[in-house]
């Protein structure tokens, strides 16, 4: 069995949550003290992943760091559908790799500025959320034009991807940086479509579900 090292709290670790509920896989949360202990860094855990960072999986002794990278190797492994990381198509699967990498951006602005404003992490507070509303203002228009030609998710097949999960978590968060959305319809209108994919689980204490269940 998976075993998910672990932070309630953490988007990058809630992503993969959300994956594993989404395709039915069940893993063994293993928690680590990220605040205040710091477990992360310390020696246990830095012979797991010598960056410090969560999450990590172990797969029966396959040890894996990094959450898009997990996201992806899960897909691969756990979901005979290839719908969610869709190797089939070259095309969209370079989609996927593009957004993933947008939601590393995302991380270091979005994130930085909640971990800023929650855990008292010393960054520039103001560089982290312009950053943040300059990604959105691109999300949000691509998510618009997207809409406008019947597409509701970041790539452009017809099911969400391993890209929509990556993006979401710190989007979804990002008013505890002080990051308001309220100037982005189209940003509320996929993070809504996304709490209505079956199987999608609640971060607990942090946001709802969504409306209910539809098809994808």
């Amino acid at each position: 069995m998976i075993k998910l090292y672990d932070y309630e709290l953490s988007g990058n670790c809630f992503k993969l949550r959300l994956l594993m509920a989404i395709l039915g896989v069940k893993y063994e949360p293993v928690a680590v003290d990220f605040y205040p202990g710091l477990e992360h860094k310390s020696p246990w855990f830095l012979q797991l992943n010598p960056l410090g960072q969560l999450p990590v999986i172990d797969d029966d002794g396959y040890i894996l760091r990094d959450a898009q990278a997990i996201l992806i190797y899960l897909a691969s492994k756990y979901d005979p559908s290839a719908k969610w990381y869709p190797t089939g198509s070259p095309n969209l699967l370079g989609e996927v790799c593009q957004w993933m990498a947008f939601a590393d951006a995302i991380t270091s602005t979005a994130s930085a500025a909640r971990l800023h404003d929650g855990l008292f992490y010393d960054f520039d507070i103001e560089a982290c959320r312009t950053g943040a509303h300059r990604l959105f203002r691109i999300l949000d228009e691509h998510l618009w034009f997207g809409e406008d030609q019947g597409n509701d998710w970041l790539c452009s097949g017809s099911h969400p991807t391993v890209a929509d999960l990556a993006c979401f978590p710190y989007v979804v968060l990002s008013e505890e940086g002080g990051i308001s959305r309220q100037d982005y319809p189209a940003i509320r209108r996929w993070t809504d479509r996304v709490k209505r994919i079956p199987g999608f689980r609640v971060m607990p204490g942090i946001f709802p579900a969504g409306p209910g269940p539809k098809t994808t």
